[in-house]
């Protein structure tokens, strides 16, 4: 156990956010998920504004990496592009 008062509010602090960053990440990979798996054109579009807005917001706050963010927003647009 931490013996400052500062590492025990540390440690809350950390389970805290690593809680809420595991949710937003799993949301997105869920989402990232669904994006993949459809077919129509106009729905996959839509879905591709939404999950691309996920990823920058996971990026801006470190939960992923910035390039990981940009490399799967490419691949998901030519997905969406490729889709009649």
């Amino acid at each position: 156990m931490a013996n400052h008062k500062s590492s025990v509010k540390r440690i809350r602090q950390t389970l805290t956010k690593r809680l809420r960053n595991k949710y937003y990440a799993k949301t997105t990979r869920n989402a990232v998920r669904t994006l993949r798996a459809t077919t129509e054109k106009t729905k996959a579009v839509e879905l591709y504004k939404e999950v691309s807005s996920m990823l920058d917001k996971l990026a801006k706050k470190n939960v992923i990496h910035k390039n990981k963010a940009g490399n799967l927003k490419s691949k998901l647009a030519l997905h969406v592009n490729k889709l009649n």
